[in-house]
């Protein structure tokens, strides 16, 4: 059960001990959850760590880059940058963490899947290093960020997940058809600031990929991604090679 007596099991987790421990329930507090309470003026929701976070994550994870590889161009670091901070990768941090217990979270959400929700993980963890920023410098955001994004780092350069999906399917399927697959968004969950789409991508009337993101174009990144592994994997479907 999440509630705020589960902060210090949750600072056992992450290895930081808060100065003010309030900062960190605020980063775990998320919106539907301060609408419980409307007028309430000491339950803040996490929206503003939210914010700040993700500026730090930008930066650390820009000056990392640029570190590491001294001989990458600009477009590549972009790239890269953007597979490490985009939704599905700090969710997956926060999951890594057991985030998703300790969130202070309304009925409603609960109910609905929250805890569990790509978006809010992602917000929550943005939070929660906008929280140890301020808590206690970047020193310590470095020590609780930085290991498991140079894990994340490896996967995605060893499955080249930071080369723009769509643009490869799109060479891919015109080089071969001289057509263009069709994206369409074919279910949404959730709330308004916490929405997952499904999108699906097709050749005609042939799906060839699938995928669930925070926005319809995260979602068609996923579903490029998820067809370009299928055609690598086994090449375009019969019926497609019938029409050629």
């Amino acid at each position: 059960m999440s509630n705020s007596d589960s902060r210090p099991s949750f600072e056992d987790i992450i290895g930081i001990t808060f100065e003010e421990p309030a900062l960190l329930t605020q980063a775990l507090t998320h919106p539907s959850f301060v609408n419980e309470y409307e007028g309430n003026e000491d339950i803040r929701d996490n929206e503003r760590l939210e914010f700040l976070g993700d500026a730090v994550l930008d930066l650390l994870v820009a000056d990392m880059l640029y570190r590491r590889f001294p001989q990458v161009d600009e477009g590549e670091l972009t790239q890269l940058r953007a597979a490490l901070v985009k939704t599905e990768s700090l969710a997956q941090l926060g999951t890594n963490c057991r985030l998703g217990e300790f969130l202070l979270i309304g009925r409603g959400e609960e109910l609905s899947g929250g805890r569990g929700r790509s978006t809010i993980l992602c917000r929550a963890f943005e939070a929660v290093v906008g929280a140890i920023y301020l808590d206690q410098g970047m020193n310590a955001v470095v020590d609780f960020v930085l290991p498991p994004l140079l894990e994340l780092l490896k996967d995605i350069i060893e499955n080249s997940l930071h080369i723009d999906a769509r643009s490869r399917l799109q060479e891919r399927i015109q080089a071969r058809l001289n057509i263009t697959p069709d994206y369409r968004v074919t279910g949404a969950e959730g709330p308004e600031h916490a929405k997952e789409f499904r999108v699906e991508v097709a050749i005609g009337d042939t799906l060839i990929g699938s995928g669930i993101g925070g926005s319809k174009r995260a979602a068609a990144r996923e579903a490029a991604r998820a067809a370009l592994k299928q055609l690598e994997a086994e090449g375009l479907p019969e019926a497609l090679l019938r029409d050629l």
